[in-house]
């Protein structure tokens, strides 16, 4: 059989120990299931920086393009110098330079962790990930935001019609084998011509989607009815820094940003990255949720498994996720965040005690 290759990039902070943790889960899927994973660890971040000079080596782009799936675990961009001391954030660098268009970020309540507003909540947030207010992102040759004076700064937002209608189609696909409800996610009333631009995209696929139920509502609007209506939503598509804020806080509000998983992708490539940040106060102390980055590369597994017609990937995923509402539903066998009290490490060896016998 065909080697299933990974590309994993540990990351910053609590990156390589839950990226350790999802290390161990395809050891044990690889045992039993007989997929032939081969793994390659190529570091980014600050260890890179320190090695190399730069906190994204040029050669990691190659590296991914010749997986099949990439893992990339949080990075502290935000602490990272400027770019031109090297300091490159890698999620926004090879989303942009690897065309991974699509980012899926899913919030579902689960059994025996409660939901922050009472209420049942099974969503996905699809978001247009290469283009919008994003600096890093949105220019051919230099960045989206800039300071003509010492007391101005002014940023770009960058929406075209080709990245619009493209991930219109990704949430209309994804709704077609959800419950058939689309809500796109806008500010029109004052972004007229850039959100205008966008939701006229929307429709134009919509047309193409006609069993499925189509309407707009406003980004604050829908910040307000997430927390009061949040079972009320099946697909929301939107751009990219409206997507990046509302899938926080619907994650939030489905119990935990530890449990949310997404997946960036393209027409070739999917990468599975964890929703959460690198959270360097607890880095190195075995306490960190893994959940988030197992879900993710679960996704991922999906994703690769559909588009191969490879049903043991599929049947991968579904045991994955399975085991993992299996583990959560028992407050005693959560991680410290969730109110328990096991370390990374005993969460995943119990993860994958559950996922191993479930195959006997």
């Amino acid at each position: 059989m065909k080697n299933l290759k990974i590309l994993v990039l540990p990351g910053d902070g609590i990156g390589p120990e839950i990226v350790e943790s999802v290390k161990k889960i395809i050891f044990c899927l690889d045992d039993l299931f007989k997929i032939n994973f081969k793994l390659e660890t190529f570091h980014i971040g600050f260890k890179s920086l320190k090695e190399q000079g730069t906190t994204f080596p040029p050669e990691v782009l190659n590296l991914a393009q010749s997986s099949d799936g990439v893992i990339l675990g949080p990075v502290s961009h935000l602490d990272y110098p400027l770019p031109e001391n090297g300091g490159i954030n890698p999620s926004g660098e090879i989303v942009t330079k690897l065309d991974l268009y699509a980012n899926l970020r899913p919030a579902v309540s689960r059994e025996g962790i409660p939901t922050k507003n009472g209420k049942s909540i099974n969503l996905l947030i699809v978001r247009q990930r290469t283009e919008g207010f994003y600096p890093d992102r949105n220019m051919y040759l230099g960045s989206g935001e800039y300071m003509p004076t010492k007391d101005m700064a002014l940023s770009t937002r960058k929406i075209t019609r080709f990245e619009s209608e493209r991930i219109a189609k990704v949430a209309f696909e994804q709704a077609a084998i959800r419950n058939k409800k689309v809500t796109a996610v806008h500010k029109a009333n004052v972004f007229r011509i850039s959100d205008g631009l966008f939701l006229e995209s929307v429709r134009t696929i919509s047309k193409n989607f006609p069993e499925i139920s189509y309407k707009e509502e406003l980004v604050d609007a829908t910040a307000a009815n997430l927390i009061r209506n949040s079972d009320e939503y099946d697909v929301i598509v939107t751009t990219n820094m409206f997507g990046d804020i509302l899938s926080d806080e619907a994650s939030e509000i489905s119990g935990s940003l530890g449990l949310a998983p997404a997946v960036n992708f393209g027409e070739k490539l999917i990468v599975a990255q964890a929703q959460h940040g690198s959270a360097p106060d607890i880095a190195g102390k075995n306490i960190a949720n893994p959940s988030s980055l197992i879900l993710s590369f679960s996704m991922m597994l999906s994703w690769i498994g559909h588009r191969q017609k490879n049903k043991k990937l599929i049947e991968c995923s579904r045991l994955v996720d399975d085991s993992l509402d299996s583990i959560l539903s028992d407050a005693n066998l959560r991680t410290k965040d969730l109110g328990g009290k096991l370390s990374t490490n005993e969460f995943t060896k119990n993860l994958i005690s559950v996922i191993s016998n479930s195959m006997h």
